[in-house]
């Protein structure tokens, strides 16, 4: 494959293509389908344990889970779960609806997470913590570009950010950074860790999710 076609490749994706295993509604179940689900949540779990180990600053989330976890004295994983819980209760209000990837978003990042904390040993050197934090992110992408492409239903906190922009008509972009920002002062508060990991994080997501729905978009052929 030449240079041109590999970045044309790459290209970010601007849409959420439709592909051979989205779903038509929420439950629409199938092995196939689940599968990527689930195989998709569990590489975005690693993915954000890779950038809690880089020791550089946090993902705006898990600042917040890290913060409490140390101040309950649990695990990670049992603060991811305990925070994508709550947050879900505040679909209550907003009268969001969950749906099968909903309820495995919650259960599924938060045990793989609990598996890559333990597993993937903590950085001491902030070289390899840089490397660590962007092989997270980029594995947070590829797995985001899965699982939404399934269909299944928002995480959490993506319910959250639709059902306030919805109830309230503030634009989607100035609600998310507003419940990030959110998430990682009070999370910091209660000495959660932020720093260039952090940064690197807000910085490239959103740019890393993109290319990845490219890639999964010209590999379907949608």
């Amino acid at each position: 494959m030449s240079s041109n076609a590999f970045m044309e490749f790459l290209r970010p994706h601007r849409t959420v293509p439709v592909t051979p295993w989205t779903a038509t509604s929420k439950w629409d179940l199938g092995f196939t389908r689940v599968l990527i689900l689930w195989v998709g949540l569990f590489i975005f779990g690693l993915g954000d344990a890779f950038v809690i180990q880089s020791n550089i600053g946090n993902a705006p989330w898990s600042v917040l889970a890290q913060g409490i976890s140390r101040n309950l004295d649990i695990t990670m994983g049992w603060s991811t779960f305990g925070v994508s819980a709550l947050v879900l209760l505040g679909w209550i209000p907003l009268r969001e609806k969950p749906g099968f990837g909903t309820i495995s978003n919650i259960v599924i990042i938060a045990l793989a997470i609990e598996l890559g904390v333990t597993h993937i040993p903590m950085q001491d050197n902030y070289f390899i913590g840089i490397l660590y934090a962007l092989l997270g992110i980029a594995m947070v992408g590829a797995a985001s570009a899965l699982y939404i492409t399934c269909g299944l239903g928002p995480g959490p906190r993506d319910g959250l950010m639709t059902g306030l922009h919805f109830k309230t008509g503030v634009r989607v972009g100035r609600v998310r950074l507003a419940i990030e920002s959110t998430a990682c002062g009070l999370g910091w508060l209660l000495g959660g860790t932020i720093g260039l990991g952090t940064l690197l994080f807000a910085l490239l997501i959103g740019q890393s999710v993109a290319i990845a729905l490219g890639v999964v978009s010209r590999v379907t052929g949608k």
